[in-house]
């Protein structure tokens, strides 16, 4: 089910065929991370520790860690380090992890986007990463993400 709700908010489910445990490493652990999303990971996944991504060259999302219950949910801020239009910490994602069957459901929360077209914007880049975090967690290599050779630019 994929979802936007007002117009600061996107939501998705997705299923990924991996435990919980394994799922929630894939947020926590910068190695992990950047296997399926970005170059380089500064991790500390404690509350009010440090996330930082730099998603694809110059381009860096960070915020900090807000709530951790492993391996069921997980609430960071989010933003882009030197953009106006979604500073760091400014909208918030919250990550469910429920076991369904062998593997998880995922629902993903991006809120408190500034409007419509950072709705818009942000979906096209999890639209991109939610599947490669899918094959990466559930054992397989999503491959070299295309993002990083091209002059893709994250819209924020």
């Amino acid at each position: 089910m994929d979802t936007t709700t007002e117009t600061t908010t996107l939501e998705r489910t997705i299923s990924i065929a991996a435990s919980p445990e394994t799922v929630w490493e894939f947020f926590v652990d910068p190695e992990k991370l950047t296997r399926w999303k970005g170059m380089k990971a500064d991790l500390d996944p404690t509350p009010g520790g440090v996330y930082r991504c730099e998603v694809i060259p110059g381009h860096t999302a960070r915020g900090e860690f807000v709530e951790l219950d492993p391996p069921h949910r997980l609430v960071f801020t989010w933003g882009w380090e030197n953009e106006s239009a979604v500073p760091p910490g400014t909208s918030t994602i919250e990550v469910e992890l429920t076991p369904e069957g062998n593997g998880t459901s995922l629902h993903f929360v991006h809120r408190d986007l500034p409007g419509a077209e950072a709705v818009e914007s942000h979906a096209h880049g999890w639209d991109h990463y939610l599947p490669r975090l899918e094959i990466a967690a559930g054992g397989g290599d999503p491959g070299e993400d295309p993002w990083l050779t091209q002059d893709m630019q994250p819209e924020s």
